[in-house]
């Protein structure tokens, strides 16, 4: 289903994506059990927060407590988006099934069906060793990244400067608040598109050439802008 970087848990801000540092430890997550949810969606907002692996599965990445979503136990973090009212989404990437999750109409009932990751490490704890504290592995301190693409090899890349870094966690933010996604790909490919550009305009138009489909809303494009300007300035 998907990889996570770290840590045996189902945690989904340490998913694998396009990148991993030289030290990380990668845990493969497979099928668990699958379940069919009836929701009603009594609120536009649902609570979901969606990220995908790069490879057609989109997931639950986090839910907002007291939401719609938050209410029903069977639909957990982690979980796995297969189809909605039977409309299969298997190769939709995160922001698709976003949309499709906020296009359906307030007042009715709709189906998710859903596959929860297999709960294999759930009885592994952080093993207790006896030596000397900071003796032990440690883990992610590698300065390079390596980054996994779609088509070309694998290549080693530095990792982003301090004021990328910030710019791209608050780029994140806001894809999360305007279209209830995290992706920091696309954080870090809007912010290396806006670090250089004069004022607004010049990162609108960037964002239109580059990810056009997107259709980025003309206030999102304006927060994007000041968020960084704010990490280039240090105003975190």
């Amino acid at each position: 289903m998907f990889c996570t970087l770290n840590t045996h848990k189902v945690d989904m801000d340490k998913l694998l994506g396009g990148q991993i540092g030289l030290e990380d430890f990668i845990f493969a997550h497979v099928k668990g059990q699958r379940k069919e949810v009836e929701v009603f969606k009594s609120e536009e907002a649902l609570g979901l927060t969606i990220t995908d692996n790069g490879a057609g599965y989109a997931f639950i990445k986090r839910i907002k407590e007291g939401s719609v979503i938050d209410h029903i136990q069977l639909i957990s973090v982690g979980d796995m988006i297969e189809a909605i009212n039977g409309q299969s989404l298997l190769g939709c990437r995160h922001y698709e099934v976003a949309r499709l999750l906020k296009e359906l109409p307030r007042g009715r009932t709709f189906t998710l069906k859903l596959t929860e990751p297999r709960k294999a490490f759930d009885m592994i704890s952080v093993r207790s060793g006896g030596g000397r504290p900071g003796s032990g592995p440690q883990l992610g301190t590698g300065r390079g990244t390596l980054r996994l693409r779609s088509r070309g090899p694998a290549t080693v890349e530095d990792l982003p400067s301090a004021f990328e870094e910030k710019a791209i966690e608050k780029v994140d933010d806001l894809l999360e608040s305007y279209m209830g996604i995290r992706d920091t790909e696309l954080a870090a490919t809007m912010v290396e598109l806006g670090k250089d550009k004069r004022n607004p305009d010049e990162l609108a138009e960037a964002l239109d050439e580059r990810l056009g489909d997107f259709a980025f809303p003309d206030e999102f494009v304006f927060d994007v802008w000041g968020a960084i300007g704010d990490a280039k300035v240090g105003r975190y």
